[in-house]
């Protein structure tokens, strides 16, 4: 019996300047007062708290803003006797840490923000089920968000980068000084999110094909009249999140003011994206939305896949004919 599937998607993030600040190696007067580049002495103690914070710098390659924010408060776990660290059945270090992930559009605007919660990073453990983008060794878990991704659940893997990961630190140092203090190398991280929406984007369909319809006179393309490379074309879809100024929820775009989607929106082609000149919910519409968009000009003729993603959470692939 065949039944239907949540389709999730794969969000590659990069992060800058990414600084752990450990706690309990100073006075309290002292926390967060030296402006020089201090390092975290070694070894790592057996109940470990502190502070991660880093700069998000794109989402899939699309440039934006953003803050990642790592709160510890667990132990180190071993299941062999390891002093300093305390005994388990699994490896895993450190637990009980959670990340709060804000990204904003280049403009400073909020786009949504996502709550994780985990066991730490472990040698041991891997997420069943788990897409490959996932590597071995995480064990944290998306348990909601905001903005287009509210209601959001999935896997959240911390990647280090390897030639510059992130820098570790005490909570001597003043966190004023993060970006400053960074090493050459930026210290990056790579994280790699699995994320299940509540609902996708989706292109909508009508009796004969996809709602997409040639921008200069508004009939649907179809086999009898496909699109051309170069062309401005209009999709109607669903699922494509908040808007700006925004509407309540359950209620219809207005026509005055306009309302383009919050989030980055593109449409790919044959996996490439096209250019989007307007995104935005359609007037008088609950749910529905209107995206322009410009076929390349290099693309090939034939049937071509039409993917759409909002907030890069993406649907499923329809399939339009290109002259």
């Amino acid at each position: 019996m065949a039944s239907a599937q949540t389709i999730g998607s794969v969000l590659h993030v990069e992060f800058v300047n990414a600084t752990s600040y450990f706690s309990g190696y100073c006075a309290l007067a002292d926390v967060g007062k030296n402006s020089n580049k201090l390092t975290r002495p070694t070894p790592v103690p057996p109940f470990v708290t502190g502070v991660g914070i880093a700069d998000i710098v794109s989402v899939n390659g699309t440039p934006i803003k953003g803050t990642a924010i790592e709160s510890l408060n667990g132990t180190m776990l071993s299941p062999t006797m390891t002093s300093g660290r305390s005994i388990a059945d699994f490896t895993a270090g450190p637990t009980s840490a959670t990340f709060e992930l804000t990204f904003l559009n280049p403009d400073g605007t909020l786009i949504g923000t996502l709550e994780i919660h985990g066991q730490g990073t472990s040698s041991d453990l891997r997420p069943p089920g788990a897409p490959s983008d996932i590597p071995g060794g995480s064990v944290y878990s998306v348990v909601g968000g905001t903005g287009p991704f509210l209601g959001v659940r999935g896997y959240f893997a911390p990647v280090q980068d390897s030639i510059s990961p992130e820098r570790q630190t005490t909570d001597c140092e003043d966190p004023s000084y993060r970006r400053i203090n960074a090493d050459p190398g930026g210290n990056k991280r790579h994280p790699v999110l699995y994320l299940i929406p509540l609902t996708q984007p989706q292109i909508l369909m009508t009796p004969n094909g996809p709602a997409i319809v040639h921008a200069s006179d508004g009939t649907l393309v179809t086999t009898a009249k496909p699109a051309k490379a170069g062309e401005i074309l209009s999709l109607f879809a669903s699922g494509l999140g908040p808007t700006k100024p925004g509407v309540d929820p359950g209620q219809p775009f207005p026509a005055t003011p306009l309302q383009p989607v919050n989030s980055p929106v593109q449409v790919l082609l044959n996996g490439e994206p096209g250019v989007v000149s307007y995104a935005g919910g359609y007037p008088g519409a609950v749910d529905g939305y209107q995206v322009n968009f410009r076929v390349p000009d290099d693309a090939a003729p034939g049937q071509v896949s039409i993917q759409l993603t909002s907030a890069w959470i993406s649907g499923a692939p329809v399939s339009m004919p290109l002259q």
